[in-house]
């Protein structure tokens, strides 16, 4: 018979009981040679490898007592949880679209390119952003650090090639810097070049400008790159743009980007080990990533729209573009979201995605008019606006929401939804070999991986 001053014992309960259930993007694959299951689990953002006695305990999990010590690991690694995933992905869209972090600006000098790639999306005009241009970007940046109490700006210099316009580069940037400057914040730059400009005046005044990433594209070994990537009036680029990145000293990282299609898809081994060795050679920090070229109105509209490598069919460059940038929920697939982030043309006309900078008849506003404190009163044409920001989580699409790649995708890129067709990922019926590119990652540099994660929606440069 129990006293008073004895302790009462708490109940056992079921993990199931507490809460506990597997998370519904859990996806998993046998590793090859090995008894050894690979789950990758989309929310958290995690792979990890698993024993035929764990994978026995999680088809049980809620059967087993909740303080089972493999409950705290399975937890921590998300492939269980006790919340509703997808609920919380709906809200953290919801708070991405006016979440004010920081300033974010798609700068394009001017919209005129050196280059006549087949691919591009763009159509390109050879003005240059005026001075009252200039001023209008840089009252618009204070309206915007104003109505979010901002401190921090984060400027992408984007085109046609921006490098045809240094002299607004390194003017913009100075103004810009000592806005954040001015509020205490930090500013930081990133690039999408074609690297056929850079020389080391240039590179040390973007490095100057706090340009802190590159991107160059390089279409595969010299003749498959010459063959898409030449200049404006016809003529080769590879071994320029190669010498610049061997002979220059860059202050910035540089990401090779690598469109593949049909055409080059044969080079993507190569290539990466010939960047391996260029970087090795130069001491620049450089990198190398793949990126299959898709359709675009525009190409098409030329008639010169290479033979394209994925589309919707499951690609192993496809995989391992996406295995490069794998990270946790967000909510939000682009900054196309988020109220804080736009794209300017040369003329002032504001955007919501890169992908329509040289197209006026998309554009939401002015940065003369536009403010965010009062976004679709001072909207020349809200519905340019809303409309992107309605794409964001929760994602209006049935099929989506039940999808297991929610999490990766979250409804695919907004402009191909709005202005095309819905884009799932390439790979989508075949997870196995996602989460198997996943698992080779494992025990990779955080750093290294990043560094290979860079912009991937710039196809034009």
């Amino acid at each position: 018979m129990s006293t008073t001053n004895e302790p009462l014992e708490t109940p056992s309960r079921t993990a199931g009981e507490a809460g506990w259930h597997l998370s519904r993007y859990n996806l998993s694959a046998r590793v090859p040679d090995s008894k050894m299951v690979a789950i990758a689990n989309l929310y958290k953002g995690t792979c990890a490898e698993y024993t035929p006695i764990e994978m026995y305990l999680l088809s049980v999990v809620e059967e087993l007592d909740e303080n089972h010590p493999v409950i705290e690991r399975f937890a921590k690694r998300g492939i269980i949880t006790k919340i509703d995933e997808r609920a919380a992905i709906d809200t953290m869209g919801r708070a991405a679209c006016g979440a004010p972090h920081v300033v974010g600006l798609t700068i394009c000098p001017t919209m005129g390119c050196n280059f006549d790639c087949p691919y591009c999306f763009e159509d390109h005009y050879p003005r240059m952003m005026s001075e009252e241009v200039q001023d209008d970007v840089v009252e618009l940046t204070k309206r915007m650090m104003n109505a979010g109490n901002i401190k921090d700006i984060s400027v992408t210099w984007f085109g046609g090639e921006p490098l045809l316009a240094p002299r607004i580069i390194e003017s913009l940037s100075e103004r810009l810097m000592a806005l954040a400057e001015e509020r205490g914040g930090d500013y930081s730059g990133s690039i999408i070049t074609n690297g056929y400009l850079l020389t080391q005046e240039i590179a040390d005044m973007l490095g100057r400008c706090h340009v802190k990433f590159a991107q160059v594209t390089i279409d595969g070994m010299r003749d498959s790159h010459d063959s898409t990537r030449h200049l404006a009036g016809g003529g080769p680029t590879f071994d320029r743009i190669v010498s610049n990145l061997r002979n220059l000293k860059l202050p910035f990282r540089v990401s090779i980007r690598h469109n593949v299609h049909e055409g080059n898809r044969s080079e993507v081994e190569p290539l990466e080990a010939f960047i391996a060795e260029l970087a090795k050679e130069s001491g620049n920090r450089i990198t190398y990533y793949v990126a299959p070229v898709s359709g675009s109105a525009v190409a098409d509209e030329r008639g010169k729209q290479v033979g394209l490598l994925c589309g919707t069919e499951a690609s192993e460059i496809g995989i391992k573009q996406e295995a490069s940038r794998f990270r946790t929920a967000r909510g939000n697939y682009c900054g196309a979201h988020s109220l804080w982030s736009v794209g300017i043309d040369e003329r002032g006309n504001l955007q919501k995605c890169w992908e329509s900078v040289d197209k006026p008849q998309i554009s939401f506003g002015t940065a003369h008019d536009w403010d965010p404190e009062n976004p679709l009163e001072t909207a020349s044409n809200p519905d340019n606006l809303t409309k992107f920001l309605n794409t964001a989580a929760p994602v209006p699409d049935e099929e989506c929401q039940e999808c297991v790649w929610l999490p990766t995708c979250v409804g695919g890129c907004p402009y191909r939804r709005l202005f095309d067709a819905r884009s799932c990922v390439a790979f989508k019926d075949d997870p196995e070999s996602y989460v198997l590119a996943l698992h080779a990652r494992i025990g990779e540099d955080k750093e290294d991986a990043e560094k290979a994660s860079q912009p991937q929606e710039a196809q034009e440069n």
